[in-house]
């Protein structure tokens, strides 16, 4: 599969879970899925994985053909003030274990989409 932002956005909301993120809720998908998320989809599209530090701590994302994607913006009840800071792997690997991305990509190709 090519990469479609709305598609990958729509696979994502389906395939996260507790198993993906401790924090995840049904009111709140989202919540704590950011490492794992970028990960996720740097693995499987490519680009650039970002950060922004927040109160909370480091916020991880993409940037995929010169663009900004934060799949998982919807956690927070405000707008980000994205500062666009290259991030290594280990950063995001941080936040999440290899469990919780093999969760997400399982759910993600299976539920989802399946990437070319």
């Amino acid at each position: 599969m090519s990469f479609d932002a709305d598609k990958v956005q729509s696979a994502l909301r389906k395939a996260w879970s507790l198993a993906t993120a401790s924090r995840w809720t049904a009111s709140n998908p989202a919540a704590g899925q950011c490492n794992v998320t970028a990960l996720l989809v740097h693995d499987l599209f490519g680009g650039d994985l970002l950060k922004t530090p927040l109160p909370a701590g480091d916020h991880f994302y993409n940037r995929i053909e010169g663009r900004r994607y934060d799949f998982t913006a919807s956690q927070f009840g405000q707008p980000i003030g994205y500062m666009d800071i290259a991030a290594s792997r280990a950063d995001a690997e941080l936040g999440a274990t290899s469990d919780q991305l093999a969760e997400l990509r399982t759910a993600f190709q299976v539920c989802c989409v399946r990437p070319d």
